[in-house]
């Protein structure tokens, strides 16, 4: 099976080449209230797993992020992520962490992907509401098979991407549909998978990456989950550093 994003050319590619450059040029970076943290990023392989999550009960009803929102609140500023995107990185790698225990997701890894992949759901002035779901719908160009760009005939009816020619990779993680078809999760309770909200997208990710890599607590198994996500060495090393970034309380 084709990864999320080997497929195609979202929104991503172009986030990919101006987040490289910033991430090159930064030598100091703006923690919350106007501090400054110089905590060197480590070059660790894989990337630490950052600020301890608090016990919360996964199968609270509704949208059991939430419980994280003191946790996400603290570090919001100092990661340049909003709190809602947080909680829901959290809440992804707390259920993770119980259903595969094996498998070992950070939520400095989804935060990462997010980053690079829809600047946290935020990707040409989108919102994340309260509940999860990002406004207006992000979605990447037609995978047309135009110059540098794959050939991905419509699979949904255009029924989860709006395009019922081409394919189109959707939401804040930038899937494509037949893989949202495959993995998507509900993990906000409302009784859908959408790939357009933040908790479900962060869930479905971390459950592919899981598949796809095995024990991310090791580099192997860390790589060979992103290469499997986006097969592209250049793109594993941004979201290794910016997840680097994140776990020692840094903006990416």
């Amino acid at each position: 099976m084709y990864g999320v994003r080997s497929k195609q050319a979202g929104v991503g590619a172009t986030l990919n080449r101006a987040g490289l450059m910033v991430t090159a040029a930064a030598l100091v970076l703006l923690a919350g209230c106007g501090t400054i943290n110089l905590t060197p990023v480590p070059d660790s392989m894989p990337p630490g797993v950052g600020a301890p999550l608090p016990p919360i009960d996964l199968d609270a009803p509704g949208r059991s992020a939430i419980q994280l929102h003191s946790w996400a609140e603290e570090q919001s500023g100092s990661l340049g992520i909003g709190v809602v995107a947080l909680e829901a990185y959290g809440y992804a790698a707390a259920l993770m962490g119980r259903s595969r225990p094996d498998c070992g997701i950070g939520w400095t890894t989804l935060a990462a992907i997010a980053s690079v992949e829809s600047q946290h759901g935020t990707h040409h002035g989108a919102h994340v509401a309260d509940d999860g779901k990002v406004t207006p719908a992000i979605r990447g160009i037609a995978l047309d098979g135009s110059p540098g760009v794959a050939l991905v005939p419509d699979t949904d009816g255009g029924k989860l991407d709006g395009d019922s020619q081409y394919d189109r990779a959707m939401g804040p993680f930038q899937f494509i549909p037949e893989t949202w078809k495959r993995w998507g999760l509900d993990a906000n309770g409302d009784g859908i998978a959408d790939p357009d909200n933040i908790d479900d997208a962060s869930l479905t990710a971390a459950r592919y990456l899981c598949a796809s890599g095995g024990d991310l607590t090791g580099a192997p198994g860390w790589q060979q989950a992103l290469l499997t996500y986006n097969q592209s060495t250049s793109y594993m090393s941004m979201v290794r550093y910016r997840a680097a970034a994140y776990s020692v309380g840094r903006s990416a």
